[in-house]
């Protein structure tokens, strides 16, 4: 699966506004995965109500930004496939592509079809 996320990554991503809105909300859904998973472990419903929180509002805005794309993400499949897909997205795929200059070449090319 991280192969073929990472194959058709930046078809998906040309949007600047969709860029800019990943590179504000992957850490959000990271902070907030990492403040659920501590308060679990650490009894604190708060804490973990939280970071639920924190998580399902970036991935709802990334779902909204994404609507600015010319090519929309396939869909998922089923429930195991949309918690595989967005975990490796936000975890390995999105942090990747920053790393690899993929997110700045996207954020610098030319807008040919912008919505």
């Amino acid at each position: 699966m991280l192969r073929w996320q990472w194959d058709g990554y930046a078809r998906y991503h040309t949007s600047r506004a969709n860029l800019l809105s990943h590179f504000v909300l992957v850490p959000l859904f990271l902070a907030g995965n990492l403040a659920a998973l501590s308060g679990l472990l650490h009894g604190s419903i708060v804490l973990a109500l939280t970071g639920t929180t924190a998580m399902t509002v970036s991935i709802a805005l990334q779902g909204l930004w994404h609507r600015n794309e010319a090519v929309p993400p396939e869909p998922f499949t089923g429930i195991g496939n949309a918690l595989a897909r967005i975990f490796l997205e936000q975890w390995i795929t999105f942090p990747r592509f920053v790393l690899s200059g993929g997110w700045v070449r996207a954020l610098t090319a030319p807008q040919s079809n912008p919505k």
